[in-house]
């Protein structure tokens, strides 16, 4: 699996996130009041940059996926500000954003519902086309065709149906979908969750080469950190609704900050056995809080080994705390060179490094 360049970094963001929320009512009883919401999406902020992939890991539930899906504007967000070329998309209409979705195309987790089974292949290709109106040089059909060529199918499969298909190709024609009009920003959502193994790799490298060829921006989902780092030029970490750290891949791998990020790197499969006898393995306690429900203060602190009262009380903001590389930690990792006076009694002398370290930052950013 070859591993992509660094993207070139623009002054300008292609697609802009700040204070992105999404709550999802529950609502009981005969007159159906609401009696609480879930917090899937709570408060995030990043940026993507034009031809650059960012990476978005975390446990199932932690909001990744709907995320993806606000971004594309499938759903509508409760707060927060979506900018796309500098332009205001988050409460556009349906007939405002259908010219949009020339831009902005989604990938989907499973190849199996995603396509209609009762259109051939050559109509789902081919719908983005009559959607939009668009008649491109040559053809629908000769376009269709070329497009299945791309993602390395075989043109001649125009009028097969889905169920005759792989579930890797499957995902290729929905590749071929998201392609067809050109998009500059595509939204994957983990693209190759739902494929066998020796599948994976194929469909990765595709996309990478996709990208190259055509000058995509990626905003990639995923659970399996093996996958992002081959595709990422930066990894998003989410846990429970909120970005916990942000960085380059390179420095994320190799020198994570949050707690939660190095207990998901201990658990990457390694398969050199003397390598994997030499790691350790940090086993989270507990199972991922309600977010109906979330804890107060950090989120993580009710599953973290280094949870102090500051966790428990405080809500530790996203902040830079290297070139590039910002966590949201009272104790992060990595920072222990750092020296200053001590903060509160609550904490074990081996953290409180780590947590004057980010209060330090905060209360630059702050003046």
């Amino acid at each position: 699996m070859t591993v992509p360049e660094k993207a070139t970094t623009s002054p300008e963001p292609l697609l802009k996130v700040s204070g992105l929320v999404k709550h999802f009512p529950i609502k009981k009883g005969l007159l159906q009041r609401q009696s609480g919401a879930v917090q899937a999406v709570d408060g995030l902020d990043f940026d993507v940059r034009p031809g650059e992939t960012l990476g978005v890991v975390g446990e199932s539930g932690c909001g990744k996926s709907t995320m993806g899906r606000l971004v594309t504007r499938l759903l509508e967000p409760t707060s927060g500000t979506i900018e796309f070329e500098g332009k205001d998309i988050t409460h556009l209409n349906t007939a405002q954003m259908r010219p949009m979705r020339r831009d902005v195309q989604m990938i989907f987790q499973d190849p199996y519902s995603s396509l209609n089974p009762r259109h051939t292949v050559g109509a789902i290709v081919s719908a983005p086309f009559r959607l939009q109106g668009v008649t491109p040089e040559g053809g629908i059909k000769a376009e269709v065709q070329r497009l299945l060529a791309l993602v390395g199918l075989n043109p001649e499969h125009y009028n097969r149906y889905p169920h005759e298909f792989s579930g890797g190709q499957r995902q290729r024609i929905g590749i071929a979908r998201a392609l067809a009009l050109k998009p500059k920003l595509v939204v994957a959502d983990e693209p190759v969750s739902a494929l066998d193994v020796s599948i994976q790799a194929q469909v990765v490298n595709l996309l990478d080469d996709l990208q190259d060829e055509l000058g995509l921006t990626y905003v990639i989902i995923a659970h399996d950190l093996s996958v992002i780092r081959h595709v990422s030029d930066r990894i998003a970490v989410m846990y429970l609704g909120k970005i916990v750290e942000l960085a380059d891949r390179k420095d994320l791998y190799e020198r994570p900050m949050h707690p939660y990020t190095k207990a998901l790197l201990s658990a990457v499969p390694v398969p050199d056995p003397k390598r994997r006898a030499k790691r350790e393995r940090i086993l989270l306690k507990g199972d991922v809080p309600s977010p109906i429900a979330p804890p107060s203060g950090c989120r993580f602190h009710t599953r973290c080994w280094k949870a102090t009262e500051v966790c428990e009380r405080q809500e530790p903001p996203l902040v830079s705390l290297a070139t590039g590389h910002q966590v949201a930690c009272h104790h992060p990792e990595s920072v222990s060179d750092v020296q200053l006076p001590p903060r509160g009694p609550d904490q074990a002398p081996e953290e409180k490094a780590g947590a004057e370290a980010a209060q330090k930052v905060t209360k630059k950013t702050e003046s």
